[in-house]
């Protein structure tokens, strides 16, 4: 630690008493933070999922009033029913908003605050200012990207990818300043997720309490810790060519345009060098989560630790050289893209290792089937169906032909809803006792879960059949298709599956607010896990710990032989003889 941060550590904790708008509005605690990054992403999830239950009702029973939307006014929707202009801006936005303002607050936003600084013992981040700020920053990004909604010509609607051409002229979708709106929101959003990750690094770097070496980190740490580094050097690739795609919209350059002797191809490569490490920036904190709640509840040590910390890198690292496997369509030399497909295999080499290190770890435990383990659990196994059907992709003769169908789409939600969501779930009923000092109903944990888990599947498993028909993705309508009318029951029953799954979600919403006033008490510890924010009262006070604690061994000892409990803390200081037991052992 440099001297600084062992003078902050050292420091004594000042209660100083603080205003309603500085202790919850503005304020520089990283518990209050985190806990209004989640909230923000929450919010955005439930928007999220509003408008792919639109997409879902219009392609299940296309050109049909919508039910309940009635109400929503003209150019939205006409009398209840649904324009292909509204249609596309809705399928864009609602992949813009859960990657963007959903998965990415929740799970780096919300848990990276409230527990880097926790888990390495640290009093609050590096730089608690920068860390308000980038909270607020992302506010400003959410309200620039809402008021799309509300501007002539209505919300983007090229797809979250935005491909050039059809975004960098406006004729072209149709629309205006919608589009300009996209482009500046997520310029902003850029910059806050920088001022994060600067703030992170900083703070795992310099702020760990004695004791903390970075192989006694807790594994989900050390996804947050390479997540912070994949965004520091992502995000300016797509800042730089969100500003370049502004320039050939409203000042008549033409980076991207061929007749002003652009290139369209420039934009997907630039938007895939950011958007194949943004998939692993949304994957590997879901990784991260479930490495550290699998141990907990199988009461064992995590298979291979040091194996998992060099695979979570392993994938960051290969992350940087497989983005042309998404364009593998745009006429490519065959030899590039042999390459781009061995590199893309190569990841499946540090994504089985954990896999089998999951297995390994859940192997002869003494499993306890709570809520959060059921939602690990989810995520292990869907991650692996996402990780499986991608490796098609990663096939260049295979791609050409399943790429554009909704065998993508059924992989994209695999990887994405079915790993970082269930991540997500286990995140919050893991923590929430932590983060609210009250425990969650288990009871309606479980029947959220297996409502979710059942639902999830009906609705995107059947996407891969239809992707293997050549149903493609991003129509208004696929009756129009004489090809496509034999697998319309197939679309139906996915999209009564779909409104299956965001029904399901009201246990979880029930649960969440009832617990927050209602729920019962929390102890300090009420999971009896080794890892230092356990350390803390629930919900920890400002300062986070009594005094700063000393680390003494790494996190998943569990079923130690040394201690007579199942569980043996960080914090714990053993008797010289065990303690020379161990080391030996």
């Amino acid at each position: 630690m440099s001297q600084a941060a062992v003078a902050a550590h050292g420091a004594e904790v000042h209660h100083e008493e603080l205003g309603f708008w500085r202790r919850y509005v503005f304020s520089t605690d990283h518990k209050t933070i985190g806990r209004q990054f989640l909230f923000l992403g929450l919010v955005m999830m439930l928007l999220g999922g509003i408008l792919a239950l639109l997409v879902r009702w219009e392609l299940g029973w296309p050109e049909t009033r919508v039910p309940l939307m009635g109400w929503v006014p003209e150019p939205f929707m006409y009398d209840g029913y649904m324009g292909p202009e509204f249609y596309n801006a809705v399928f864009t936005m609602h992949a813009t908003i859960m990657i963007f303002f959903a998965v990415m607050p929740i799970l780096v936003g919300g848990f990276g605050n409230f527990l880097i600084p926790l888990m390495i013992g640290a009093r609050d981040m590096a730089f608690p200012f920068l860390n308000m700020l980038s909270f607020w920053v992302a506010v400003v990004a959410g309200v620039i990207m809402l008021a799309g909604f509300f501007v002539p010509g209505g919300h983007a609607a090229t797809g979250w990818t935005a491909y050039a051409p059809l975004s960098a002229v406006p004729t072209y979708s149709g629309v205006d300043w919608g589009q300009n709106l996209w482009c500046l929101s997520l310029i902003v959003l850029g910059i806050s997720s920088l001022m994060g990750s600067i703030n992170y690094i900083t703070t795992v770097v310099n702020m760990r309490a004695p004791g903390m070496t970075f192989f006694r980190l807790p594994l989900v740490i050390w996804s947050l810790f390479i997540v912070a580094i994949l965004l520091l050097l992502a995000l300016p690739v797509l800042t730089a060519a969100l500003g370049m795609l502004l320039f050939d919209r409203m000042a008549g350059t033409s980076f991207f345009l061929p007749e002003g002797g652009g290139e369209p191809l420039l934009w997907q490569h630039l938007f895939w060098f950011f958007g194949h490490p943004e998939v692993y920036i949304l994957i590997l904190p879901a990784m991260g989560v479930a490495s550290e709640i699998l141990p907990v509840f199988a009461r064992k040590p995590i298979f291979g630790y040091r194996a998992m910390a060099y695979s979570m890198i392993a994938i960051a690292f290969l992350s940087w050289i497989v983005w042309g496997h998404h364009m593998f369509q745009s006429g490519m030399n065959p030899t590039l893209g042999s390459t781009f497909m061995i590199t893309t295999m190569l990841i499946a080499v540090p994504s089985a290792i954990k896999t089998f290190n999951w297995l390994g770890t859940l192997w002869g435990g003494d499993i306890h089937f709570t809520t959060p383990m059921l939602n690990a659990l989810a995520f292990v196994s869907m991650f692996v169906i996402g990780g499986l059907s991608g490796i098609y992709m990663a096939s260049t003769p295979v791609d050409i032909f399943i790429h554009d169908t909704y065998f993508i789409v059924a992989h994209i939600h695999y990887v994405v809803f079915g790993g970082s969501v269930f991540a997500i779930f286990a995140a919050v009923y893991y923590w929430f006792p932590k983060m609210f000092g009250r425990m969650m109903n288990e009871t309606l944990g479980k029947i959220h879960f297996w409502l979710t888990f059942v639902a999830f599947n009906c609705t995107f498993f059947p996407m891969h059949i239809l992707g293997v028909g050549g149903h493609m993705r991003r129509i208004y309508n696929p009756l129009q298709y004489e090809f496509l009318k034999p697998l319309q029951p197939i679309n139906e029953f996915i999209s009564i599956s779909a409104i299956c799954l965001g029904i399901a979600q009201i246990p979880f919403i029930v649960n969440f607010f009832w617990s927050l006033a209602f729920g019962r008490k929390a102890e300090r510890n009420p999971w009896k896990a080794n890892t230092l924010e356990w350390d803390a009262p629930s919900p920890p006070p400002h300062g986070n710990f009594e005094s700063i604690p000393t680390v003494y061994r790494g996190p998943y000892e569990y079923s130690s032989p040394l201690v007579p409990e199942d569980w043996l803390p960080q914090t714990r200081r053993l008797a010289p003889e065990r303690a020379a037991a161990a080391t030996v052992s």
